[in-house]
């Protein structure tokens, strides 16, 4: 699966007495289907997971699913303390029809979260998982740091496609693009060499080529010519009117610091899972966009516009802040979960002066 670009890690939206707002969760997945964004993530650290049920967690995710457009990679955050809740979850996940399994890293007893604790832990769930995984490092929530040596030990497992490294380190971004670089995976892109999802195949299986259903087979473009295609990463098949190849990606390594964007991409970050696109989508995926047409200067321009408001507003505020700051933007931010408080008069106008110019 192909994660390159801009991911939200959306938020959970709540009424004041603390029960989940499903009709507000549906409309902000739609209009984060209508941004650039590449995919969304349902149930990370921004969308309180941890502080959720398992019904709750289980709900966000079907309805999550059920509203998201099918060209976005829909990435379920899965991970709990131990291995086999994790999976049960990851499951469940995959049974509604989500591309990738996040994992953040046990670290409760972090004491006894040794090297071969965590290969162990890693191994197991990815070769039981039914989706691919990625590995979730969020040293500044969990008090837990994954060495980029483990990192790149787990790349080798080959249902492990990647990492979510939100520790802002730009040279352990380098070391693990440096230490997995090697690694060639096959992944299927459209004709723009955007991600293919199974629910794209699916809905353009059942559209059918030329008003003909072709019954979600995968049809090569040689072959309606009369022509057999050759095996090869510029081959070109066919479901229905969606036509796809297959790119060569290595072991995807997504960033979770927004301030930080442009240097991680410098050093062969292939894009970002970001708490500040929940509010910003668009100002983040500006910078992505500068970057891959090769524009450094406005990279670093967007990057600028953006980085304070970051640092302060996800970095520092976190989920009440970035839930402001969606309010601000016209998606529902809403209240957080105890025990986060409520913002104050004077914090919620520091974010509308460091979001005045910063709308989606």
């Amino acid at each position: 699966m192909l994660l390159h670009g801009i991911l939200p890690p959306i938020t959970t939206p709540f009424y004041p007495d603390g029960n989940v707002y499903f009709k507000k969760l549906e409309a902000n997945v739609e209009r984060y289907s209508r941004t650039p964004v590449a995919g969304i993530v349902v149930q990370g650290s921004t969308g309180e997971a941890i502080l959720l049920s398992d019904q709750e967690r289980r709900d966000v995710l079907k309805v999550a699913r059920e509203t998201a457009a099918p060209n976005k990679v829909l990435i379920a955050g899965t991970g709990i303390e131990s291995a086999i809740e994790t999976l049960r979850l990851t499951e469940y996940a995959a049974e509604l029809g989500y591309d990738v399994a996040m994992v953040r890293t046990p670290h409760y007893y972090k004491k006894q979260m040794l090297p071969a604790n965590m290969l162990a832990f890693y191994r197991t769930v990815a070769d039981r998982s039914p989706l691919p995984v990625i590995i979730y490092n969020f040293p500044q929530a969990t008090g837990y740091d994954m060495p980029a040596e483990i990192a790149i030990e787990l790349a080798e497992h080959p249902n492990l496609i990647g990492i979510k490294e939100s520790s802002g380190d730009v040279e352990k971004v380098r070391k693990m693009v440096e230490g997995t670089r090697h690694i060639q995976r096959a992944a299927a892109v459209t004709e723009t060499f955007d991600a293919v999802t199974p629910r794209m195949l699916a809905a353009s299986a059942s559209s059918g080529v030329s008003g003909q259903d072709q019954g979600g087979e995968l049809v090569p473009v040689g072959a309606l010519s009369g022509t057999p295609a050759k095996p090869s990463s510029t081959a070109v098949t066919v479901v229905g009117k969606l036509k796809t190849r297959q790119k060569e990606v290595g072991f995807q390594v997504l960033v979770g610091a927004a301030q930080k964007l442009q240097p991680s991409l410098d050093v062969g970050a292939v894009g970002a899972i970001l708490a500040f696109a929940c509010a910003a989508p668009t100002a983040c995926y500006e910078i992505y966009a500068a970057w891959k047409e090769g524009d450094a200067e406005l990279a670093r321009l967007k990057q600028e516009r953006i980085a304070k408001a970051a640092v302060r507003v996800a970095g520092e505020l976190g989920i009440p802040g970035v839930k402001y700051g969606m309010d601000l933007n016209g998606y529902y931010g809403g209240p957080a979960r105890l025990p986060f408080l409520p913002l104050t008069a004077d914090l919620k106008s520091e974010i509308e002066r460091m979001l005045a110019d910063i709308r989606n």
